[in-house]
């Protein structure tokens, strides 16, 4: 949970958070269940409990290692998918609760752009079309303002709009990731959740594509979600990070104290990956054991089975999420026996 300073409602907020997928057996597993194999339907559980405030402007990193329900959550927020238990607030009302036609307005307000540039685009429209459609669609502008309406957001997206009647297999993959872009700001977001947004590209167009995120939300005082693996690429756009390991966020704090002084034991291992200049001499090692699976977390501290300061109430409970002032938040009970000592 992040706490700003600004004294306003957050323009989103995450309250317990959880989403579960039920893994069913196809017709093989089924006949096998009822020949007496030992075979049954899995729950996978993909965030567990996640709260989150989120303020205008705001630039939040969610980072953490594939598979820990990262975009999951981005998608939840985007309203792609449900969530089995919690509450997604949009500038303090319950988005679940809205009535039909607020929903929809609400929903043109939180926009997604995706990992893969190509697979989210469709192949057999024009970029005119992909872009252009969905404002006329929604009453965001006439048929008459599309043409200049289209070439002003391909403009702001770094796009030649003389390009605009080509298909996508047209287009580089950094065009094709700014055609995406152009999309989602075609409908007017304030709210835009990025999964992965430059993990597809060059590493060069990757730097490219994160200053135009940048500009773009200086020029249209846009709000991000920015969730991503690379470490490296959430320090340079995010105002604020938070930490996800196996469903559950374990840290949150601003970017810089983050980076400087990581409080929970998997982000100071997470720190401890990213190749740094000063740290060029150093031996790099992986955090050690594999992610548990999310169809059987580990009881007590998900991360405790990999952790080397893991002690006996790690098995046991989850640690909560805890104050430890400012603005930064710590999942872990080392925070009990220091605020113990201290106090």
């Amino acid at each position: 949970m992040i706490v700003a300073q600004n004294p306003s409602p957050p323009i989103l907020e995450l309250r317990g958070i959880s989403k579960r997928f039920l893994k069913e057996l196809d017709f093989a597993g089924r006949m096998a269940e009822r020949l007496g194999a030992d075979i049954h339907e899995e729950l996978v559980h993909a965030v567990d409990n996640v709260s989150l405030k989120i303020q205008q402007g705001q630039v939040v990193g969610l980072a953490g290692e594939s598979g820990c329900g990262k975009s999951t959550l981005g998608r939840i927020v985007a309203g792609i998918l449900d969530p089995s238990e919690g509450q997604v607030f949009y500038r303090g009302q319950d988005v679940a609760l809205m009535p039909a036609a607020q929903a929809q307005a609400t929903a043109l307000k939180i926009q997604m752009i995706f990992q893969d540039p190509f697979a989210s685009l469709n192949p057999r429209m024009r970029v005119q079309d992909i872009i252009g459609e969905a404002p006329v669609v929604h009453g965001i502008i006439s048929r008459k303002e599309r043409e200049d309406y289209l070439d002003e957001i391909m403009l702001s997206c770094g796009l030649d709009p003389s390009y605009k009647r080509r298909y996508p297999h047209q287009f580089s993959g950094g065009q094709r990731q700014r055609i995406g872009i152009a999309r989602a700001l075609a409908v007017k977001p304030e709210f835009i959740v990025c999964d992965e947004s430059v993990a597809a590209l060059d590493v060069s167009i990757q730097a490219q594509i994160l200053n135009l995120f940048i500009e773009l939300r200086e020029k249209f005082n846009l709000t991000y979600l920015f969730i991503s693996h690379d470490l490296g690429v959430i320090e340079h756009i995010s105002d604020h990070i938070a930490i996800m390991y196996l469903g559950r966020i374990v840290e949150s704090a601003p970017s810089e104290a983050l980076f400087e002084n990581p409080n929970h034991p998997y982000t100071d291992a997470l720190l401890r990956e990213v190749p740094r200049l000063e740290n060029r001499h150093a031996e790099f090692a992986p955090i050690r054991g594999e992610v548990p699976s999310p169809l059987a977390p580990p009881a007590g501290c998900h991360f405790h089975p990999r952790c080397p300061r893991a002690f006996d109430p790690c098995a046991k409970s989850a640690p909560q999420l805890v104050t430890l002032g400012g603005e930064r938040q710590s999942a872990c009970f080392l925070n009990d026996i220091s605020m113990s000592k201290n106090g």
